[in-house]
């Protein structure tokens, strides 16, 4: 019996995150794409948009926090059977999306001019950076949109739909790049020549390709969500609703904390990354890059584990959650140990698509291979705060994730840079100093229990006293 349960909870995760992964590899893909064509009009291009990517981790992590209260609270609706309280929730995101979208809108476009200056870029890319950042974040609403919206539909299980949305926004954002960033050339192709219409933008034409297909993003998952049958928010209450919306910013709002100070961080340790130099910067943001595409094993597990534990808590079933514990952390370890092996052997090729410069190649190799035998290490905390964060317990990864940033990544980096003359390696260092002390942390205070919901307490004793009779 346990072994069929723990093969049903496998086709559960893998239905579930399977979508998640394809759609962060078409992502990555395109960050890949799009890192090569920059890359292709010189280092102090790849810098230029590199400098600023860190802030789209804090804006982006901040308005994803919102949408991890959404999650808990209509998964947990969901498990429970009560799917009128799923809907009313669905409802308080679409007046959450718009005062959200609508803010980071007014914020980012008004310090689009000194966010270069506050990050430490290089006066020779200031400008083209603060033009770049400028036009990414205009629709702000329509990335807001994607985010929130799309985390709405995986807490029912709808995991394909953002994925296909997310298909689209890149093949959108990969052909306006190809006429946008370069100017108009002759091509041969089998002993025919023909011209290519170009605009020539350069890195403005990179953002503008991006914006656009941000907003087309934006408004696919919308017309979804609004037609959905399960969780469309048509009919729902719109203005503020206290009763709905306290138990999601209860969730939310921890883990906004969370990735507002962690994002924070990314931007500290990048400003102090862009203070090493040109070639530092160039390195850190091709290295970033090409280690984004190997967590996706890890993001893909954590959106299965937070949809299927919200669930599992809805119902009070704690040996389903036992089910998923068990069936998800030996998955993610051996998707993380493959991931790690791959990017430590491809290190040098992989740096080698994006620049030409045999400095940023041979400095970002080092780095790659250092991050990517603490792969695994990393995969274990990823998982295990999407589990408490289908329970609806965001504090203790708030806590731990703040700890790690800025007593280890941060307090080092400043220290080896300012004071011991140390350069992106010894940074580097730092930041896997921290992924150790987030799977010390996240692994002790797991195997405690203390993150499990109350009322789950007499269903883990009743359950446990059932394994040992079978």
């Amino acid at each position: 019996m346990i072994k069929k349960a723990n093969f049903t909870m496998l086709a559960a995760i893998l239905a579930l995150a399977w979508p998640t992964m394809l759609e962060q590899l078409m992502q990555t893909a395109v960050q890949y794409i799009d890192t090569a064509m920059v890359g292709s009009l010189g280092t102090q291009a790849t810098a230029a948009v590199g400098a600023t990517s860190t802030v789209n981790w804090l804006i982006g992590g901040t308005v994803s926090a919102l949408g991890v209260g959404f999650l808990a609270y209509i998964s947990q609706s969901m498990g429970a059977g009560r799917q009128d309280e799923a809907r009313k929730a669905s409802g308080q995101a679409v007046f959450i999306t718009v005062i959200c979208g609508l803010f980071f809108t007014l914020v980012t476009v008004g310090l689009s001019g000194v966010i270069p200056q506050w990050m430490q870029v290089d006066e020779n890319i200031r400008d083209a950076a603060s033009r770049y950042f400028l036009i990414l974040y205009t629709p702000m609403l329509f990335r807001a949109a994607s985010i929130i919206f799309g985390t709405v539909l995986r807490a029912v299980g709808d995991t394909k739909t953002p994925m296909l949305a997310g298909i689209a926004v890149n093949i959108i954002n990969i052909t306006l790049n190809f006429f946008l960033i370069y100017p108009t050339r002759q091509v041969n192709f089998l002993n025919i020549s023909f011209n290519i219409y170009g605009a020539g933008w350069g890195i403005e034409g990179a953002a503008l390709a991006s914006a656009i297909a941000y907003a087309f993003g934006g408004i696919i998952i919308t017309a979804v969500l609004w037609r959905h049958k399960i969780i469309s928010p048509k009919g729902q209450k719109i203005l503020p609703d206290v009763k709905v919306l306290k138990p999601c910013l209860r969730v939310a709002f921890p883990n906004m904390l969370q990735r507002f100070a962690t994002s924070l961080g990314y931007v500290a340790f990048a400003s102090m990354i862009n203070s090493i130099g040109e070639t530092a910067t160039a390195a850190h943001t091709i290295a970033n890059t090409v280690e984004s595409a190997f967590y996706i094993p890890g993001w893909g597990m954590q959106t299965a584990a937070a949809t299927l534990s919200g669930n599992a808590c809805g119902e009070k079933n704690e040996k389903k959650l036992r089910s998923l514990i068990k069936t998800v952390l030996p998955l993610e370890i051996g998707l993380m140990v493959i991931s790690g092996g791959l990017l430590f052997l491809f290190a040098p090729q992989l740096m080698g698509i994006f620049s030409k410069d045999l400095q940023v190649i041979e400095l970002g190799t080092v780095v790659l291979r250092m991050v990517a035998v603490s792969e695994p290490f990393y995969g274990v905390p990823i998982v295990l705060e999407g589990i408490m964060q289908g329970a609806g317990k965001t504090v203790a990864p708030f806590v731990y994730n703040v700890i790690g940033m800025w007593c280890v990544r941060i307090v080092g980096t400043f220290i080896f840079t300012r004071f011991l003359n140390g350069g992106l390696i010894s940074a580097w260092g730092c930041m896997i100093g921290h992924n150790m002390v987030l799977f010390i942390l996240f692994t002790i205070h797991f195997a405690s229990g203390k993150w499990k919901p109350k009322y789950l307490e007499k269903a883990e004793s009743d359950s446990y006293i059932e394994d040992k009779q079978v």
